[in-house]
């Protein structure tokens, strides 16, 4: 075998076990965020709430029930939907920054892929909903289609602007996480422009709560309106899936706002020197940023709120959240001319 070969296989082994160690950790540690977040959000409303390990607990239940196929369904895109919602949620991981580390496929993507990535899991949910049968799954994937079409733009805009302004700073790519990490956002601009930043921020968390499906935009599974949607029909390994599969993209989601907005190490603030503890207390201080995200897009608007109309739903991102995204492309666009 060649120099050459032997580089390729070796870098192919490590990509397919670091991808098999990022998929794991992440979803370990977005079922502990999925429990925290049950507990806390339990505590606001008092009320006691389900463990923390509840997640886990789950994951093992659903894996020991029954795998059903509804009569009428189409069996091979019923089941497969589970497991594209699952991979395409976990490659997300592969390309995003974690623990304080470089993206495991950080040079092979960027953060406009992202953005298509994105649109994966939501439409393998939705194909699994209108593959069903049930007119409940039916619906429900309808409403998932229009509220991922509604939250897209907003997303681009808040991406897409962080891109533009960086790319004033370097003649790197502007949208390579290591360019973002190096450029950060908050160094770049003025008083117009943080609060221009502090904009685009917020457009990312709400976006977020609608990427989690989350009270106050769980339209397309609410129980108490359409039964559950698109999941409906679904059970045992294969409603464990799509449960792993909205875990880990909320995890990913939120670590994606880190990426953008938060790309800080601790370690070279307080001088720690020794490179394993440096990762160590980068790594954690990475969970830390993750947990605040999580806890802001996810557990405060959702015990806040109450579930809107898929009308609300639209309104909110394709008016008030695209027009607030645009004010901060505005100011972050004043702020570089003055």
């Amino acid at each position: 075998m060649s120099l050459l070969g032997e580089n390729i296989w070796i870098n192919g082994v490590i990509i397919i076990a670091g991808s098999a160690v990022l998929v794991f950790i992440g979803g370990v540690f977005g079922m502990l965020y999925r429990g925290i977040d049950r507990k806390l959000v339990a505590h606001m409303q008092g009320r006691v709430g389900p463990p923390i390990v509840q997640p886990f607990r789950d994951v093992q239940k659903l894996l020991m029930k029954e795998t059903i196929i509804p009569d009428g369904a189409v069996s091979w895109l019923f089941t497969a939907a589970p497991f594209v919602c699952l991979i395409t949620s976990a490659l997300l991981l592969l390309y995003i920054p974690l623990f304080g580390l470089q993206a495991l496929l950080g040079g092979f993507g960027d953060a406009l892929l992202i953005v298509y990535l994105l649109i994966l899991p939501s439409l393998a949910f939705a194909v699994g909903g209108f593959a069903s049968s049930s007119p409940y799954a039916t619906v429900g994937a309808q409403r998932e289609m229009v509220v991922l079409m509604s939250y897209e733009f907003p997303l681009a805009v808040a991406i897409v602007t962080l891109g533009w302004r960086i790319g004033h700073a370097t003649i790197a790519n502007p949208f390579m996480f290591s360019t973002i990490a190096e450029y950060p956002i908050w160094s770049l601009v003025g008083p117009l422009g943080i609060v221009g930043s502090l904009i685009l921020v917020f457009t990312l968390v709400v976006v977020t709560s609608g990427k989690g499906a989350k009270v106050p935009f769980d339209v397309a599974e609410a129980e108490t309106e359409i039964a559950g949607g698109i999941l409906v029909e679904y059970s045992g390994r294969n409603l464990c899936l799509f449960y792993l599969a909205d875990i880990i993209k909320a995890f990913a989601m939120s670590s994606l706002v880190v990426a953008l907005f938060i790309p800080y190490n601790l370690s070279p603030l307080v001088g720690i020197g020794p490179p394993v503890l440096a990762g160590i207390v980068d790594g954690l201080f990475f969970l830390v940023k993750v947990f605040a995200v999580m806890f802001i897009s996810i557990s405060v608007i959702r015990t806040g709120m109450a579930r809107f109309k898929i009308s609300q739903v639209s309104w909110v991102y394709i008016i008030a959240m695209t027009l607030i995204s645009l004010v901060g492309l505005i100011l972050i666009a004043v702020d570089l001319i003055v």
